[in-house]
């Protein structure tokens, strides 16, 4: 007999932030809570993957939220399928032990194509005219129309953009809600985003941060309750903490300024040429992979990168081992940002000149994460959210239309929050939850919370 649990993914949870989350904190009061030691980089994706393989990125892959695929020759994030993720996953585990061990996955990442029960991932429908329209991706397939009728389509939009919010978390914990209750998993993971919009608009420090948390622990609440309710263990965890910034560091335009970077015009349009680029760098928050075709280069890439005010490592062959990122998707050279610094992806010298999908929310076509795209355009943002009312009103009509409302250089200095660096500061950094105080610990790798979670279930953790 194993017990149910129920793994609540709250990003950006640390410490500090829990005082202002007395339903969640409970869970720790209950039972235990411990400093979580996360990986570089300190992203979603290749922290996620750690905890479900208990390998480091060097083993599972997982080297970023995205990077260069080098046999495609394109950069890509945010791609979706688990067949992308190496090494022996949580639920493979434990159905060596109970073959009929059953798991929904509530939005955790690399959900499509994962061996799982029940999936339930945010998947907009793209028309053939160019129009995106909220929606998501479930299997079974009818666990869509079940999710749907009760709870409306899913809020794509408040999952992420300048109107991201507390919706898209309200909708995903009562998502996990019905599953419990209409399927009972012996496993449910929940991934719950609102920490990660205002502290990066506005910074951790900013009171717009204890705001988020005192509305998330509300919207949490109900799912604590049910989870209670039919006897589970609760673990609450974050894959980082987000820590205050004011400087973005222009790594791919002081590449271009050296003659490394190349770009190729369309329509007066720019873009990144990694075919022809000696260098070039895929940005994720404070962490960045540069790429670098010539081995001869290497060495003055990385002197180039040592020299830009923000950047606080370059991480070589050497280096990249040492911190577990040894593997063939990782750039040439890894850099890592001060404290209160962070990577752009921007490649273009003159806005004028700027790709058009440098101004909408575009997550995948960006060689790059963007944050501006959570912020109205900082220049102008009524102007911004006139342009979008205009955009909203084409597509209701069924035209194409672009939602141009994002800031360039003037996004790129209003962001507030970054994480991806290793916590300075416990108090700062992850954290990890449990209602279980005989699993009592201080302290834990993010290596092992594979191991915690399957011990936890009463199931071993080795095969």
């Amino acid at each position: 007999m194993t017990t149910p649990l129920v793994v609540l993914n709250v990003v950006g949870l640390t410490p500090r932030l829990l005082e202002h989350m007395p339903r969640l904190a409970a869970v720790g009061i209950g039972g235990f809570q411990a400093e979580l030691a996360t990986v570089l980089p300190a992203v979603t994706c290749s922290v996620q993957s750690t905890f479900l393989t208990g390998d480091l990125p060097r083993d599972h892959g997982i080297v970023a939220n995205g990077w260069y695929f080098r046999d495609l020759g394109e950069v890509l994030l945010w791609r979706q399928h688990n067949a992308l993720v190496g090494g022996d996953k949580l639920w493979e585990a434990a159905r060596r032990h109970r073959p009929d061990y059953t798991v929904a996955n509530v939005c955790w990442w690399y959900a499509m194509g994962a061996d799982v029960d029940w999936t339930v991932t945010p998947r907009p429908i793209y028309r053939a005219d160019g129009r995106k329209e909220p929606d998501c991706y479930t299997h079974p397939p009818a666990l869509r129309d079940e999710l749907t009728d009760r709870l409306g389509t899913f809020p794509l939009f408040s999952f992420w953009g300048p109107g991201a919010g507390i919706a898209s978390s309200a909708w995903i914990c009562g998502a996990a809600e019905l599953l419990m209750e209409n399927h009972n998993p012996d496993l449910t993971l929940v991934y719950v985003p609102q920490l990660d919009y205002d502290l990066q608009r506005y910074g951790p420090s900013a009171p717009q941060a204890a705001a988020a948390a005192r509305e998330l622990d509300a919207v949490i609440a109900p799912l604590l309750d049910a989870a209670t309710a039919r006897g589970a263990t609760v673990v609450a965890l974050s894959e980082y903490g987000i820590t205050d910034v004011h400087r973005p560091i222009d790594i791919n335009r002081a590449l271009r300024a050296e003659g490394l970077l190349r770009v190729y015009s369309q329509d007066g349009m720019e873009y990144l040429d990694p075919w022809t680029s000696r260098a070039f760098a895929v940005v994720d928050h404070q962490v960045a992979h540069v790429y670098v075709r010539d081995p001869d280069d290497v060495t003055r890439v990385a002197a180039l990168c040592a020299e830009l005010p923000g950047v606080e490592m370059v991480l070589d062959a050497a280096g990249k081992a040492a911190h577990g990122l040894d593997h063939h998707r990782s750039g040439e050279l890894v850099l890592v940002a001060e404290p209160d610094a962070w990577f752009t992806y921007y490649y273009w010298l003159d806005d004028a000149h700027a790709p058009d999908f440098a101004r909408i929310v575009e997550i995948h076509r960006k060689p790059g994460y963007d944050p501006a795209e959570l912020l109205f355009d900082p220049a102008n943002p009524t102007a911004a959210k006139v342009r979008a009312a205009k955009a909203l009103l084409r597509k209701k009509l069924g035209m194409r239309y672009l939602m141009s409302v994002v800031g360039l250089d003037a996004g790129a200095r209003a962001v507030r929050g970054s994480h991806g660096r290793l916590p300075a500061d416990p108090a700062d950094g992850p954290v990890l939850l449990c209602s279980d105080p005989a699993a009592a610990r201080s302290s834990i790798a993010a290596t092992e919370v594979k191991g915690l979670l399957l011990g936890l279930a009463g199931l071993p953790d080795k095969s």
